[in-house]
């Protein structure tokens, strides 16, 4: 089955970009390769922008913390496994502390760093961080391989409470939600929803070898998917085939 993530909000939208984000940062950031670095660099760049609300760690903190009432209560339930309920609080309760101890805004040691911030403005230009451009930074990308991994990780590290906080929120979410069987007749699926299918997140499965993808669209009234049918790399028109799919409404 290939899975494919829809977000119904703003919020898990934006946390669902850094998540990505963060993916590549400490993927390219392990590798060897300068080129690999450079994408290392660039997507904490992106991980400063997109992080950059003021109010977004703060959104983080409050949900860590209504989480934390939600599940504290759970010790008591006989059906709960205790132990991994404790990990989980003592998870959120470390991550909260950490959170709240960094000051300022997300990536504000990466603007403070004039070397960074001047390959973060030629970055945005097609071409512009070649080696005429940035001499310095060509000279970064020739030492050796561990020295660029430690500056890296230096980089990567104020980030980490941010991107630990945002783990635990989707990992709780995509464990809330109840999975269902669907067909889409002739590749075209539509539900109505009520109040009580409000959702965060949709999560869709699709059979691996069917050749096709789901387009979704959504509202707080309808819900609407369509397979369209996929040759190479190209997107075709709307898949002629009923298509069984599993479909899980996620919600906090």
């Amino acid at each position: 089955m290939i899975r494919y993530e829809h977000p119904l909000n703003e919020r898990i939208r934006t946390l669902m970009r850094l998540e990505d984000l963060y993916g590549r940062a400490r993927f390219f950031a392990a590798a060897d390769d300068p080129r690999e670095h450079h994408a290392a660099l660039a997507a904490m760049f992106e991980i400063t922008e997109v992080a950059g609300r003021a109010d977004l760690k703060t959104d983080i903190l409050q949900e860590l913390e209504r989480q934390r009432q939600l599940l504290a209560p759970l010790r008591d339930n006989p059906h709960i496994e205790t132990h991994a309920l404790n990990v989980l609080l003592e998870e959120i309760e470390k991550v909260g502390a950490r959170l709240h101890a960094q000051a300022g805004k997300v990536g504000q040691h990466l603007r403070d760093n004039e070397w960074l911030m001047a390959i973060k403005q030629r970055s945005v230009i097609p071409g512009g961080v070649c080696e005429f451009d940035l001499p310095a930074y060509h000279f970064w990308l020739h030492r050796d391989a561990a020295t660029r991994r430690h500056d890296l990780a230096e980089w990567l590290a104020p980030f980490e409470p941010l991107g630990a906080g945002l783990a635990i929120i989707l990992r709780l979410l995509r464990e809330h939600g109840r999975t269902g069987r669907h067909v889409a007749q002739r590749g075209v699926f539509q539900l109505m929803l009520t109040t009580t299918r409000i959702a965060q997140l949709l999560r869709l499965s699709v059979p691996r070898e069917l050749a096709c993808v789901p387009e979704i669209s959504a509202n707080k009234y309808a819900l609407n998917v369509r397979f369209l049918a996929v040759n190479g790399s190209e997107r075709g028109s709307v898949y002629d085939r009923d298509v069984e799919f599993e479909m899980m409404f996620c919600n906090l």
